[in-house]
């Protein structure tokens, strides 16, 4: 990965390709695999490691970051399916399709329309709109 700059660079052109980009994720997955080992070794780390270290860290709290949001979300759209499923015994396919602009709302204004609106509502409501 090269030292110094070029490791700075490196990390400065990984964290600026989209958040979309499959290199960009299984990189930074690595980047973090690598960090957390060279981290472990604390008491024998050259100087060289330390440098790396710091380089890791923005990328390693980028990745942090954005697997949290992606944790945040999944949970969310669990939420939503479950409460789906309670008000309408399954989440058929034609449901599936309100998930994701329910999911554009907050769990304040998802949540009563989910209880509270017929599954004819709701399909009017998002389906159409999509």
């Amino acid at each position: 990965m090269g030292r110094g700059e070029t490791q700075r660079t490196a990390i400065d052109e990984l964290l600026a390709l989209p958040e979309s980009n499959q290199l960009r994720q299984n990189t930074l997955k690595l980047i973090t695999n690598l960090r957390v080992i060279i981290v472990q070794q604390q008491e024998t780390l050259t100087e060289d490691e330390q440098e790396l270290i710091m380089n890791l860290s923005q990328a390693y709290e980028q990745w942090e970051e954005t697997t949290k949001l992606e944790g945040v979300q999944q949970g969310q759209r669990q939420v939503v399916e479950n409460l789906l499923r309670f008000r309408f015994g399954s989440v058929d396919e034609e449901l599936s399709r309100v998930v994701d602009s329910l999911l554009q709302l907050t769990p304040e204004e998802f949540t009563p329309l989910c209880l509270e609106l017929s599954r004819e509502e709701l399909l009017a409501r998002f389906v159409s709109h999509q």
